[in-house]
């Protein structure tokens, strides 16, 4: 099974406030941005040189955080009865 089929069958209940956040400004300074690469869902995208990130379609794993060499990413989980649903379909 793809990653694509594996996705089709993930529900997410968003919360109004974001459960992760990224700090731009260590974010910048990055050389290796893992980020980019870990993600299973490729929630990070470089855009002129900047990193931006989508919290929406969040899986959850804390790659990005562990990846991290600057620890510019402020990753929790989110609130009880939020996030992602993991086997529906």
């Amino acid at each position: 099974m793809v990653m694509e089929d594996k996705l089709s069958k993930v529900r997410f209940r968003l919360d109004q406030a974001p459960h992760i956040k990224v700090r731009a400004e260590l974010c910048e300074s990055c050389e290796e941005k893992g980020c980019l690469y870990v993600c299973p869902v490729q929630n990070y995208v470089c855009t002129n040189g900047k990193v931006v990130f989508s919290w929406q379609g969040c899986m959850e794993c804390g790659a990005c955080r562990i990846v991290c060499p600057k620890g510019a990413i402020d990753w929790q989980y989110p609130r009880g009865g939020f996030g992602v649903c993991l086997r529906y379909g």
